[in-house]
């Protein structure tokens, strides 16, 4: 700081200062006209500045008087390095600066500054010298501007006189801005010497947004980091704040601008007061390679309502973002042709509308399977993201264009929602039918076990029996985490959840491993000519049937235990956009669920798909009289037991009418799993205990679970 900064004993000691400093003011003002006069400035006279501004500045090292064109007002700051000052006049060189040189001298200078109104005349007179600011190219150079390294200090004894008006005396400021009005600028106008007390900025121009447009555009083109995680989106969202802030106060040379090329493009709009507001519309320029090909904007009058007297000249920002980057959310949501519009009224937050704003995307035909749905940006302060949401806002969808009616200003987006043809009626009916099924099939596992456990124990049954028994008792374990999941997810212990989660996923894989050895079992029995006998056969299934999927779910956790944990999963009521989330336990990778579960299930279904042709081959080829239902029965229980139907799940990649009742199929057929085994059993046993043929009772010997013959299946 000038006056801070230097020691008192230097100030005391220094030879040049007294000289400075004994000057007189009087002396100064006849030196100016004497100039003035003798250059003949503009036929204007000192007498006659429309605005005489004057204070004492502290000049502790060389330094320069710097300027440039300023906004619709006159703005004098005061650094270190220079003495700023901007009026509302472009000078000769546009974004250029006029730098004129000060005296080496150190010490307290008296300076004044006059503004002529009528020819647009600048003067400065600083100690001994003059300037005539922006008309005298010879003894100025033009250089661009630098505003790094520059340190505020304030101005000692300032006074201020308008024309027609008194000498003011001002407080000491670094800053001060004199707003140009119709009569001319004022010393009181807008208290100018507090402004820089308020921590309000001078303008800036179209070259600083263009800079930090550029810059911005530069960071979103960039590879993400993994290993960075929401950090980068939250800089760049940062970034983007600042943006903000440099467009409320950018200079317009039009009632609208646009900034920007093609990633991020920032429109500032002005809007004058009105006794009567209307409403704003907008409409962005077209884009013909892109998903969406422009966007338009609709804003309600009311809000441009001003409840005081004072008339208020209203500025609106939009931003074109064209990168879902700095917007990513925990569930990866995508957004529409990575489209996001920012809306937002300066010095205003919008929110509870009564008349809403309407946000229109144009775009192409969408495919069937997807809906758009409107969304908009909710910043979480206590989390490290934020995250999409709806409140507030409404979808109308078209054609070739989506309609958002929102009833509050931010950043805005249209998502992309599979499954549009599913709509929340049916969302409820398969999940009632997947709760009931899921308690009838763990109770009917429950009994087939028992049932299966007191049955005979014939050493040809013994190892059949316990591979149903293992495969029901996944089954029984699969259907009860599934019910208790969701309240797990409920709980406020993160770490019960992670641990529900855990054990969801263990009892699915091994329940698909059970499966696999079902179909391992229907090879050695069917397909094998020497059935032999493996000593700790029983242990060694066991062994591979539950040690497999522990060892899985234990390498999962181990590489990260956020694997387990809360997963949201959306569902979307109605077409409308409205949306309530389901919360379960279960891995919040979709990576790890995509090749660990569905890897693991195709491998197990085409080992099964094989097993199960077999033995249809084997029975057209051994079947000569018939029996047709029975063998039915049994080809279909052993489906179930091998998780055949489980493929119906590949269908939910389809769309429309197809894709509804493979998920209706697939629901009421897994969730019942437990139960349908039971049915076949006894189906099976009660065949067999009323065949009165023997041999057409071995002809289907070895897809009976029991019979008073020779059963390979048990």
């Amino acid at each position: 700081m000038l006056a801070l900064g230097v020691p008192k004993a230097t100030a005391l000691l220094s030879p040049q200062r007294p000289s400075q400093s004994r000057e007189k003011p009087g002396m100064k003002v006849v030196l100016l006209l004497l100039i003035f006069t003798l250059q003949g400035a503009g036929a204007s006279s000192p007498g006659t500045e429309d605005l005489r501004f004057c204070g004492d500045r502290n000049q502790t090292q060389n330094s320069s008087i710097i300027y440039e064109h300023g906004s619709a007002s006159i703005s004098i700051e005061n650094t270190a390095q220079a003495l700023i000052i901007k009026k509302p006049f472009m000078p000769r060189r546009r974004n250029s600066s006029y730098e004129y040189s000060l005296p080496p001298a150190l010490g307290r200078y008296r300076f004044c500054l006059y503004w002529f109104q009528g020819n647009g005349t600048l003067r400065l007179a600083y100690g001994k010298q003059s300037f005539l600011l922006g008309k005298d190219p010879a003894s100025s150079s033009t250089r661009g501007k630098e505003r790094t390294g520059r340190t505020s200090t304030p101005i000692f004894n300032v006074s201020c006189i308008s024309k027609g008006g008194r000498n003011t005396s001002l407080e000491s400021a670094s800053k001060y801005i004199f707003p140009e009005l119709s009569e001319g600028p004022t010393c009181t106008a807008g208290q100018p010497h507090r402004l820089s007390q308020l921590g309000l900025n001078s303008s800036v121009w179209e070259d600083d947004v263009e800079e930090q447009l550029s810059a911005l555009a530069r960071l979103l083109a960039q590879p993400p980091v993994p290993a960075a995680g929401p950090v980068a989106p939250r800089l760049l969202r940062r970034k983007l704040a600042e943006l903000e802030k440099t467009l409320a106060q950018v200079e317009l040379e039009g009632q609208n601008q646009t900034f920007g090329k093609a990633t991020v493009r920032a429109t500032v709009l002005r809007v004058q007061p009105a006794q009567a507001p209307q409403h704003l519309a907008f409409v962005s320029q077209g884009e013909e390679d892109a998903d969406v090909r422009g966007f338009a904007v609709d804003l309600p009058s009311s809000l441009f309502v001003v409840e005081e007297e004072e008339e208020v000249e209203h500025r609106v920002l939009l931003m074109d973002v064209s990168s879902q980057t700095m917007f990513q959310d925990t569930n990866s949501s995508h957004v529409l042709g990575d489209k996001v519009v920012g809306i937002s009224l300066v010095d205003k937050v919008v929110a509870n509308l009564s008349d809403p704003v309407v946000l229109t995307f144009f775009h192409d035909e969408l495919p069937s399977n997807v809906t758009p749905l409107c969304v908009f940006w909710q910043e979480d302060t206590s989390a490290s993201s934020g995250g999409w949401d709806t409140s507030g806002c409404t979808t109308v969808p078209g054609p070739r264009q989506t309609d958002c009616r929102c009833n509050h200003l931010t950043y805005f987006a249209v998502l992309m929602v599979s499954s549009p043809e599913i709509t929340y009626i049916h969302r409820d009916y398969l999940s009632i039918i997947t709760y009931i099924g899921c308690l009838i099939s763990a109770l009917a596992s429950i009994c087939t076990i028992l049932f299966l456990y007191f049955r005979s124990k014939q050493r040809d049954q013994i190892t059949s029996m316990h591979i149903h028994m293992n495969l029901l008792g996944a089954i029984f374990l699969l259907d009860v985490t599934f019910l208790i999941s969701e309240h797990l997810a409920s709980s406020s212990s993160e770490a019960v959840c992670r641990a529900g989660g855990l054990l969801l996923h263990f009892s699915l894989l091994s329940c698909l491993t059970w499966m696999g050895i079902e179909g391992y079992n229907l090879y050695r029995l069917v397909i094998e000519v020497f059935n032999a006998y493996h000593e700790h056969f029983l242990l060694k299934l066991c062994l591979v049937g539950w040690g497999l999927p522990f060892f899985c779910v234990m390498l999962i956790f181990l590489v990260s235990w956020t694997n387990y944990g809360p997963f949201s999963i959306p569902v979307y009521e109605s077409i409308s956009g409205k949306s309530t989330n389901a919360t379960i336990c279960w891995i919040t990778s979709p990576l790890i669920h995509n090749v660990v579960n569905l890897g693991f299930f195709s491998l197990v279904f085409l080992f099964n798909s094989v097993m199960l042709g077999a033995m249809l081959r084997e029975i057209l080829r051994q079947n000569k009289k018939g029996h047709k239902l029975k063998h039915v029965l049994a080809l279909f229980g052993l489906s179930i037991l091998l998780g055949i139907p489980w493929a119906l799940v590949f269908f939910s990649f389809t769309s429309g009418v197809f894709r509804l009742v493979s998920l209706y199929i697939f629901t009421i057929i897994n969730s019942l799993q437990g139960f349908l085994i039971f049915l076949w059993y006894w189906t099976m046993v009660l065949q067999a205990r009323k065949s009165p043929d023997p041999q057409s009772s071995s002809d289907s010997v070895k897809l009976q679970p029991n019979s008073s013959s020779q059963s390979h299946l048990g």
